[in-house]
């Protein structure tokens, strides 16, 4: 299966790295095809251009600045998200990819005003994220982004099935055992996904 790695953490030597080389392997020793998008090591620009925006439902302009991300995802067969929970939110470089290259067209397009899920290659979805706080805060703000990714990429999406979404909570105070025993978990999710 053709999987395309979203990954956002600016920094090679932190933890997520680790966490991010670690799908990136355990997909490929299960024999997944992987195009690994390392967003800060592309140089990916998260800002929607005042341009952007203007030619936003324009389906024979809106691309022309992202195409090679559009294509990148049109040839996918499964997502997996790698990122870390800033501020109970998807990175800046994240966020920007979703508004920049989920365009109509793309990841929708409209019948009759209405909405329609167009990325019908995503057929399987999952996420891999790290947390500052603890779980008790997430889920008292509602914790968007594991919302963001089961509900709303879901939907636009055609994951058969159940959406994995692995979080390590509480990196402040995690340790050497609880980031271990994470890798291990995700490497184990990762090679039967």
């Amino acid at each position: 299966m053709r999987v395309l790695v979203l990954y956002a953490h600016p920094v090679e030597t932190s933890f997520h790295a680790a966490v991010h080389r670690t799908v990136v392997e355990a997909l490929a020793r299960a024999g997944h095809q992987v195009d690994d998008c390392d967003l800060y090591a592309e140089g990916f620009d998260p800002v929607l251009s005042r341009q952007e925006r203007i030619d936003y439902h324009d389906l024979a302009r809106n691309r022309r600045n992202v195409d090679p991300y559009v294509e990148r995802l049109l040839k996918a067969e499964a997502l997996v998200l790698v990122y870390p929970v800033w501020n109970f939110g998807f990175p800046a470089i994240l966020k920007g990819f979703f508004d920049r290259v989920f365009l109509p067209g793309v990841s929708f397009r409209m019948e009759g005003g209405k909405a329609v899920n167009n990325l019908q290659n995503i057929r399987k979805l999952a996420a891999v994220a790290t947390y500052g706080g603890a779980r008790w805060k997430a889920l008292l703000v509602g914790d968007p982004p594991r919302k963001s990714v089961r509900r709303v990429l879901r939907a636009q999406t055609r994951p058969l099935g159940r959406v994995p979404y692995l979080a390590h909570y509480d990196m402040n105070r995690s340790t050497e055992v609880t980031r271990s025993a994470f890798l291990r978990r995700v490497s184990k999710e990762m090679e039967r996904f």
